[in-house]
């Protein structure tokens, strides 16, 4: 479905800011005539994009605050409308005043994202670049906010376009055989139909893993700790988080319940998450917490079983692997500070020390390996789930065409719905209820 802009778009405000104190506050407004309101809150319409100092009246013509205005005129504005930006003292009292006196002289409260909405629907960003406004605001690391700045500014969505582009005059080439039966497949070869799709397969998989890396950049990797009590599953904890996040003792037991810490390894963010030694017990907390341990592992990426480098995987700990769900694990033997051990990496097992940090730095490495990160410096472009799954059925649609190019309406129709899938990535092609889904989540005054 193509997007569609509003027929009469209305007047809306909202704070721009984020809740609480601050120097400086902004109230926006955007719609398709705020002169009325300028005029009734400033007293004047503001010069377009000139910084105005103004007092900001109330009904009565007293003064609510003073500060800056700001005036943008369409369609050179954000939202491709006219805005209103009035920036003043950034208390929480002051701003619901002037935002109040807004809705007083006709604005309505805007809802989640519809600035961003807006600025889609005139034209001023793609999807993509809109989704990209909410991942920059909600970056948890500088790689994360440098790789929505690079779909921001449209890196993402000219590779979307190229794709689409070359797909186009692939299909212009194939449907216009069809009118010559008798020659279409010989044409076709002699025109390099074929090496055109095998191009366009290469590029989309390198715009797949350029989108992963960037998908694992905004949602990062959460990772379980789990193993018997005393183990050092707190210790591994406090050492890949840098400061002490866990109470950790000699006694067996002493986390009984969750503790989670967010952390980055270059840039990739990691969410660990500490459990309770998993074990036979009768202590009625202590058996919440093991149930907790086993609810976190439903929804891990990366399982770390720590043993004890004294004994290895004995028996407990095989009976742990068989109930693990599936999901990616690495077998930690930790405390090789007391077994004499070098630390050391073979295949999925790590020998470490929790106590002197002696081979953190493997499982940071294989870490990232487990997540399937690789380095691809200002490659990353921000991606989404919806991103790869439409970049995956895009695969699987000239997959599907590699094998009808004897059947050639058949060959075009795959080509077709390649074409159709990538251009709901930029929103070409897009359902409203996924429009309200999508800015739903976006800040309000964003």
């Amino acid at each position: 479905m193509a997007k569609q802009r509003p027929a009469k778009p209305d007047l809306i405000a909202a704070i721009a800011t984020a809740p609480g104190r601050g120097g400086i506050g902004v109230v926006r407004v955007s719609g398709p005539d705020i002169g009325p309101l300028a005029r009734a809150i400033l007293g004047r319409v503001p010069e377009p994009r000139h910084a105005t100092f103004c007092r900001f009246l109330d009904g009565e013509g007293g003064a609510l605050d003073e500060g800056i205005a700001l005036h943008f005129a369409a369609p050179h504005s954000f939202t491709g409308e006219n805005v209103l930006e009035l920036q003043g003292h950034g208390g929480p009292v002051v701003l619901g005043l002037i935002l109040r006196r807004c809705v007083e002289l006709g604005a309505r409260l805007a809802e989640p994202g519809e600035f961003t909405r807006r600025a889609y629907l005139n034209g001023k960003l793609d999807l993509a670049q809109a989704e990209a406004v909410a991942d920059l605001i909600d970056a948890s690391s500088s790689e994360a906010a440098r790789s929505a700045v690079r779909s921001l500014s449209g890196a993402f969505s000219v590779r979307i376009a190229e794709l689409v582009e070359a797909l186009t005059r692939l299909r212009m080439l194939v449907e216009a055989t069809l009118d010559f039966p008798e020659e279409e497949i010989d044409f076709l070869r002699d025109a390099d139909a074929f090496g055109r799709l095998d191009a366009i397969d290469v590029s989309l998989q390198a715009v797949r893993a350029q989108a992963r890396q960037g998908a694992l950049l905004r949602e990062g990797l959460t990772v379980v700790l789990i193993g018997q009590p005393n183990v050092g599953k707190s210790s591994l904890l406090n050492q890949l988080a840098g400061f002490e996040a866990a109470i950790v003792t000699e006694f067996a037991g002493t986390t009984r319940d969750t503790v989670r810490e967010a952390i980055q390894i270059e840039g990739v963010p990691l969410h660990i998450i500490d459990t309770a030694g998993l074990r036979e017990t009768e202590d009625a907390v202590e058996i919440i917490g093991i149930a907790r341990t086993w609810a976190a592992l439903e929804n891990a990426d990366v399982a770390l079983l720590l043993v004890d480098a004294a004994h290895g995987v004995g028996v407990e700990e095989a009976n742990i692997l068989t109930r693990l769900p599936s999901v990616a694990r690495l077998t930690i033997h930790n405390k090789i500070d007391a077994t004499g051990e070098p630390p050391r990496l073979l295949g999925d097992e790590i020998w470490l020390s929790a106590r002197t940090g002696a081979g953190v730095d493997l499982l940071r490495g294989k870490l990232l390996e487990a997540a399937g990160w690789q380095t691809v410096g200002e490659g990353a472009f921000m991606a989404r789930a919806r991103h790869l799954e439409a970049l995956a059925r895009g695969a699987a649609h000239l997959a599907a065409a590699r094998e009808l190019t004897a059947q050639l309406e058949l060959f075009a129709e795959e080509l077709r719905l390649a074409q159709a899938t990538l251009s709901e990535i930029t929103g070409e092609f897009t359902a409203d209820d996924l429009l309200g889904e999508i800015f739903s989540t976006f800040c309000i005054g964003k």
